[in-house]
């Protein structure tokens, strides 16, 4: 045999977007290894909304692991097919979704990996109109942030997680994962009227952690508040927030509760269904959703895909709800 392999037959829209590999062609544990076996971003012309991993974890502060975290999340979502039923769209044929890989990071230098990640969104962000990021540990979301708000100006965030990461700092480290909302304030990159936590729970270090996170600007939606308010009653809260402002999307996976993620570095007992969470994240498709993160997936605490499956999935209804747009 010689030259190349044949290019793996792919689903193509009538809008021209060039989608994954056709599952009932190339059976689905075969194939590339993108997100979803969608295109690379260099096999597109177009591209309306880019994928692209961060492999970083240097900010944690109890288990490392998430620098791994893209390549299993990649893996995890061979299981997604290219019709959302619930938002009734096609997401990847409706729009061009296409793979960028990853950002190469220092894993030794907090400061310069921040430098390269931001670097490497906005030379993402000069082709693609939308930019969705799987972690990594939270501290990336601090240059992802930065990049939208030079974009769209000061953003709302909705900030889904188990803790807060609106503290100062751990062991004199100004930037890490548990940090990255506050320097985003505080470098007003966020719009301090329209931005939420959702799924807070378990111990802090003193009551004055939610004061000073109120006086960044943020809303508290608890955990609990999912079993009084029901999930509907929590996507009204977060309409009400945010209204038609740019939202930027951040979702560490232990807001789940770790029987849905085990796969975690910080995991907190009693989180969100993964039912709850993917309806959340379908009801920004009436909003303007400008990106989003899912982060914090540590492969080596996870059992049989639980958690890479749920975050596939989490990052599947966030580009669906770009797609609805």
């Amino acid at each position: 045999m010689s030259g190349m392999p044949p290019l793996p037959p792919r689903d193509v829209s009538a809008t021209g977007a060039v989608g994954p590999v056709n599952s009932l062609v190339v059976p689905r544990f075969a194939g590339p290894a993108t997100f979803a076996r969608l295109p690379a971003a260099d096999e597109v012309s177009d591209l309306d909304i880019a994928v692209i991993g961060v492999p970083f974890d240097s900010g944690v502060s109890y288990r490392p692991g998430a620098r791994f975290g893209p390549a299993h999340v990649r893996e995890s979502s061979r299981l997604l097919r290219p019709y959302n039923p619930a938002l009734e769209v096609y997401p990847f044929g409706v729009r061009q979704v296409a793979d960028a890989g990853d950002v190469a990071v220092n894993p030794f230098s907090i400061e310069e990996a921040v430098t390269a990640i931001e670097l490497g969104a906005r030379q993402i962000m000069e082709r693609a109109r939308r930019l969705v990021t799987i972690g990594g540990d939270h501290t990336i979301a601090l240059p992802l942030l930065r990049v939208m708000a030079a974009i769209h100006g000061p953003v709302a965030v909705v900030h889904l997680d188990a803790h807060l990461d609106t503290w100062d700092t751990y062991f004199g480290a100004p930037v890490t994962h548990g940090t990255p909302f506050r320097r985003a304030a505080e470098e007003g990159l966020l719009d301090p009227t329209a931005c939420l936590h959702i799924g807070i729970r378990g111990s802090l270090y003193g009551a004055e952690d939610l004061r000073n996170d109120q006086a960044l600007g943020f809303q508290i939606v608890p955990a609990d508040a999912l079993e009084a308010l029901g999930t509907l009653g929590v996507i009204e809260q977060i309409r009400a927030r945010v209204g038609g402002k740019p939202v930027y999307v951040s979702v560490d996976i232990d807001v789940l509760d770790p029987a849905f993620a085990p796969g975690t570095g910080t995991p907190e007992s009693g989180g969100l269904l993964s039912r709850e969470l993917l309806a959340i994240l379908r009801s920004f498709g009436a909003m303007n959703l400008i990106g989003a993160d899912v982060v914090e997936v540590a492969p080596a605490y996870d059992h049989a895909q639980i958690t890479g499956v749920a975050a596939a999935h989490a990052l599947y209804e966030l580009i669906s709800a770009m797609a609805k747009q």
